[in-house]
């Protein structure tokens, strides 16, 4: 499924600048960026509640926001892209 991911970390203090820097990092290693604090993510049903969990644990639900918009295959979904980033086909095949 594509899951995309949003966040917004409060940064005014040192420690929310940490957990900006984490939340980014486990967020790469599952996603691409597509927008500094957007990531698109295709990961299956368990890897998703993986990413949910250790997210939900490195933000400060009381200054930070998270937000996931997951959109199943089955449903289908269409993304439209204008500007200079053009996303990773994780469906075509990899040529290296």
């Amino acid at each position: 499924m594509l899951v995309v991911v949003c966040y917004d970390v409060n940064t005014e203090t040192r420690e929310g600048r940490r957990r900006l820097r984490r939340v980014a990092k486990l967020c790469e290693g599952v996603g691409q960026r597509v927008q500094k604090s957007v990531f698109e993510c295709q990961i299956d049903r368990a890897q998703f509640e993986t990413l949910r969990r250790n997210l939900v644990a490195e933000i400060n639900l009381d200054e930070d926001n998270l937000r996931f918009y997951r959109m199943a295959e089955t449903k289908g979904y269409k993304t439209d892209e204008y500007g200079a980033f053009r996303a990773i086909n994780f469906d075509a095949p990899l040529v290296v």
